[in-house]
């Protein structure tokens, strides 16, 4: 049976500056160079279809000398309005933190904060409706999960990732349904013990494969009935479909060379 869609507004930063002048992750490499007007043209067709789908997207004034804001879904989390800032791992994403930040106040979210741990926004937190599930092991510190459950009042828990292709939980993990608790993720990312506490939480989650993951097929956007994925995870498509689900895949190749695709430039604003 279809899902319910439900409309969503989200942030999103056009890569007008993109390029790969430096290697924070396995898969940026200096040496291959970048089509930034391939990349704009890719990004837009993901931020187009948003809109026609009936989503409402705003957007971040990029900057140069901060090729990576069009990972906008790693400059804040966003939950009842409430906007949790970042604090970034690295010293080449750091000044992305107060862009984010400037655009909250200038439009009108009132309750914003700084935060005192470092934390890469959605990047390593994951919401539905009865959890923030939460990735450490290569960017987030431990102690973020505590600081988010304290300003947020939502329980928090903490996942260990433990491969560094997968450096951020959106790389392994995607909610598909919140209002449902219905996720699916890659277990090959998380230690044994994390593995456990998934399978505890979500016993009916939609188990990836490896060639999918490698895909960054998790690094998905869903509405609670369309999920827009990279095109590559090619073996998720017909899986999703059998639970009511309608994968749309996009091609964010150019994006995916700085080690991210659709949900790594998208950032939800919770109301």
């Amino acid at each position: 049976m279809p899902r319910s869609a439900r409309p969503r507004r989200y942030l999103m930063c056009p890569p007008e500056h993109f390029k790969v002048t430096y290697s924070i992750n396995p898969w940026m490499d200096p040496h291959k160079p970048v089509d930034v007007p391939l990349a704009l043209a890719q990004w837009e067709l993901l931020r187009d279809r948003y809109r026609a789908l009936g989503h409402t997207v705003e957007e971040l004034t990029p900057h140069a000398g901060l090729p990576d804001m069009v990972f906008s879904a790693n400059g804040a989390t966003v939950i009842d309005g409430r906007v949790l800032g970042a604090q970034f791992a690295h010293a080449e994403r750091a000044e992305e933190a107060a862009e984010h930040l400037a655009w909250f106040r200038a439009h009108g979210f009132t309750d914003v904060t700084e935060p005192t741990h470092i934390n890469e926004g959605e990047g390593d937190f994951a919401v539905t409706s009865s959890w923030i599930l939460a990735g450490r092991g290569f960017r987030a510190s431990p102690l973020s999960h505590g600081e988010a459950q304290e300003f947020f009042g939502r329980p928090v828990i903490g996942l260990d990732l433990v491969d560094p292709r997968y450096y951020h939980l959106d790389t392994a993990l995607a909610v598909l349904d919140d209002a449902a608790d219905d996720v699916m993720y890659y277990p090959g990312a998380f230690s044994p013990g994390s593995r456990a506490v998934l399978r505890r939480l979500f016993p009916d989650a939609l188990i990836a494969s490896e060639a999918d993951a490698v895909a960054l097929g998790m690094n998905a956007v869903s509405d609670g009935r369309h999920v827009l994925l990279p095109q590559g995870a090619v073996g998720l498509f017909e899986p999703l479909r059998e639970r009511g689900y309608e994968p749309i895949g996009m091609d964010l190749g150019e994006l995916l060379k700085g080690g991210g695709s659709v949900k790594c430039c998208t950032q939800e604003l919770r109301p």
